[in-house]
C-alpha cells in the first residue's frame, strides 16, 4: 500500500488524478492547493514519470499515491492495460483504506483507473479537459463522471458528461503574483534593462524547437544586440544547448526542467512554446507573447487547435513545426521584441484567456455539487468561430 505523506482530521476527502505530463499535474495541484485552503485533505494520484517524480519533491499538506499506469506509447497495448489494471487496484485498495468524497481527473491516461475505483465506492466524480479537443481517456471517461470543467469554450459541446461546466485553466499561485521583468530578471541572474526571449518545449523539452531557436541566435543577436535568453531544453538537450550559448558567449539561463515558471515568464518578452493548455494558461496568466510552435504528433493534433484558438483572438503567433523556416521564426520574435505596441495588443488579446479563479471555482463546484452546477456557466474570454474539427477517433 503506498504510504501518504500527511494524515488530516478534515471532513472531506477530495483524490486528484493529475500524473503523466506537466499540463496534467501542475492544474491538478493547483486545485488541490484550493479544496486544502477549504478544510480537504487532497491525495495526488500520480505517474512514475520522472517530471511527475520531480515535482512533488516539493509538494508539502497532500498525500501522494503513485500509480504503475503508462502510456500507450511507451508501453505498448499489453503494458498500457497491464497498468492501468494494476493502477486500478492500487486505487482501490487506496480507497477501501481511506474512501474519497470526490475525485477529480485532469485527463491523460492516469485518469481512468482511479475514476472507475471511485465509482464502485460511491464517490462523486469529475474531469477536466484542458485541451481543445478533448483527449480520449476523457473522451471515454465524460460518459460515467458527475460533471466535467473545459478550458476552451468549444470543448463543452464534444464531451457526453452529464453537465459540462467552462471554467478556465487553473493555474500555480507562482503565475498569479505581480512580478516586473526587471526585478523576475535580476532574481534570474540577467541584465534588469536587457530583452529576454524565453524557449520552452513543455514539461518534457522539445527538440525541434531547440534546434529551430539555436540556428537563430546569431541572426536575433544581430537584430537585438542585448538580446538575452532563457531556454529550457528537457533532458535529452541540455548539454548541446548548453555548449552552443557558451560557445557564442551570449548571456543566457539554461535548464532542462525549471520549477519557477512563474518568474522565467515575467522576465521575458517573447517567448518561443508549444501550445499545451497549460503552457497557454501560464502564457495568458504573465500576458507574455508568444510565437507557438505546436507539437505536429500530438493526439489529434490538438496542440494545432490550441494555438489556432489564440491566433484567432489575436493571443498569440503560430507556426507549424513542418513547415517553420529559420528565417520565419526570427522574423516572427524580432518584430515582436521591437515593436511594443503589436506586444501589447497581444497582452491585451491574452488578458481575456486569463481565468484567476479557475482553481477555486473547482475547487467549490466540486464541494457544493450540485447546487452549483449550471450548464450555461462561462468565464469570460475571447469570442471564437467555430471550427471543423473534423472526426475524432475515440
Amino acid at each position: 500500500m503506498p504510504e501518504e505523506k500527511i494524515k488530516s482530521n478534515a471532513l472531506e476527502h477530495v483524490v486528484i488524478a493529475c500524473g503523466g505530463t506537466g499540463g496534467h499535474l501542475f492544474p491538478g495541484l493547483a486545485v488541490g492547493q484550493e479544496l486544502r485552503q477549504r478544510g480537504c485533505t487532497v491525495t495526488l494520484m500520480v505517474s512514475p514519470k520522472d517530471v511527475d517524480q520531480q515535482a512533488i519533491q516539493s509538494i508539502t499538506g497532500m498525500g501522494i499515491v503513485t500509480l504503475p499506469a503508462v502510456s500507450l506509447s511507451r508501453g505498448g497495448v499489453l503494458g498500457f492495460l497491464s497498468g492501468l489494471w494494476r493502477s486500478y487496484r492500487v486505487a482501490k485498495a487506496c480507497f477501501a483504506q481511506r474512501p474519497p468524497r470526490f475525485v477529480l481527473a485532469m485527463g491523460g491516461y492516469i485518469s481512468a483507473p482511479p475514476i472507475l475505483a471511485a465509482k464502485r465506492c460511491g464517490a462523486k466524480t469529475f474531469l477536466h479537459e484542458s485541451n481543445s479537443i478533448p483527449g480520449r481517456a476523457n473522451r471515454w471517461l465524460a460518459r460515467w463522471v458527475d460533471g466535467a470543467f473545459v478550458f476552451f469554450p468549444p470543448t463543452a459541446e464534444k464531451l457526453a458528461a452529464r453537465r459540462v461546466e467552462v471554467v478556465g485553466m487553473p493555474v500555480r499561485p507562482q503565475f498569479l503574483e505581480p512580478m516586473t521583468a526587471a526585478g523576475a530578471r535580476a532574481a534570474m541572474g540577467l541584465d534588469p534593462e536587457a530583452p529576454v526571449l524565453l524557449v520552452m518545449g513543455g514539461s518534457q523539452g522539445a527538440r525541434r524547437v531547440n534546434e529551430l531557436a539555436l540556428g537563430i541566435i546569431p541572426q536575433l543577436r544581430q537584430a537585438i544586440p542585448n538580446l538575452q535568453f532563457i531556454h529550457l531544453t528537457g533532458d535529452h538537450d541540455l548539454e548541446s544547448v548548453r555548449a552552443r550559448y557558451k560557445a557564442l558567449d551570449i548571456p543566457a539561463v539554461v535548464h532542462a526542467f525549471w520549477n519557477e515558471m512563474g518568474l522565467a515568464l515575467a522576465a521575458a518578452d517573447v517567448a518561443v512554446s508549444r501550445a499545451g493548455a497549460s503552457s497557454l494558461a501560464e502564457l495568458a496568466a504573465r500576458q507574455l507573447p508568444a510565437v507557438l510552435i505546436p507539437y505536429p504528433t500530438a493526439a489529434d493534433n490538438h496542440q494545432f487547435y490550441n494555438a489556432q484558438a489564440f491566433v484567432q483572438s489575436g493571443a498569440a503567433r503560430l507556426l507549424e513545426q513542418n513547415s517553420a523556416t529559420p528565417d520565419a521564426l526570427a522574423g516572427e520574435i524580432i518584430e515582436l521584441i521591437r515593436d511594443p505596441l503589436k506586444r501589447s495588443a497581444m497582452q491585451k488579446a491574452l488578458a481575456d484567456w486569463n481565468s484567476p479563479a479557475a482553481a477555486g471555482d473547482i475547487a467549490e463546484r466540486i464541494l457544493n455539487w450540485p447546487a452549483l452546477a449550471d450548464h450555461s456557466h462561462h468565464v469570460p474570454g475571447p469570442k471564437l468561430k467555430p471550427q471543423n474539427l473534423g472526426p475524432l477517433n475515440v
